[in-house]
């Protein structure tokens, strides 16, 4: 046996988790495993001295009298689903709703199989995030246009404008 197929066979043994993930002709050098000499790891870096302990955080939980009743929860829903005039309409926005979610989830995952097409719509969505923060987020006078113009457009959703 040679010092290389030692080193390997023992590098092998030491990484018997990681080695099914690897392939089996690699050429990579394996590094010896690393034993920490005692559980509190501290480093220090230019006389400041921080300690890796997590014994030393704190960690507060307050109690809060806020309780969910699941019966007022379905009793509100069962209300409000009584309220509801036309209950076949809401069931079809409903159901073509999922349905359209559904469609979506097999587009993307189609345009997803396409080689560079993902990388270029990462691009696309990049370039188009910086558009809209330097077009309505940079300045305050584009900020205020963008509020007035979110406000216009909830105004023609209620239906009061």
């Amino acid at each position: 046996m040679t010092a290389f197929t030692v080193a390997t066979s023992s590098c092998m043994a030491a990484t018997a988790v990681v080695i099914s993930r690897l392939p089996t002709s690699s050429s990579l050098p394996c590094l010896p495993p690393r034993f920490s000499k005692s559980p509190a790891f501290s480093t220090s870096f230019k006389g400041i001295s921080v300690s890796r302990n997590p014994s030393q955080f704190q960690i507060k939980a307050s109690s809060t009298e806020e309780t969910i009743d699941s019966g007022e929860v379905f009793t509100d829903i069962k209300e409000k689903w009584d309220a509801v005039e036309n209950k076949s309409t809401v069931l079809l926005y409903g159901g073509g709703a999922l349905v359209g979610i559904w469609i979506s989830s097999i587009l993307i995952g189609a345009v997803n199989a396409v080689p560079l097409l993902p990388k270029i719509m990462e691009l696309v969505g990049l370039g188009y995030s910086g558009w809209f923060v330097y077009r309505y987020l940079l300045f305050k006078s584009s900020r205020k246009e963008l509020a007035t113009d979110i406000e216009s457009l909830k105004k023609k959703i209620a239906g009061t404008e």
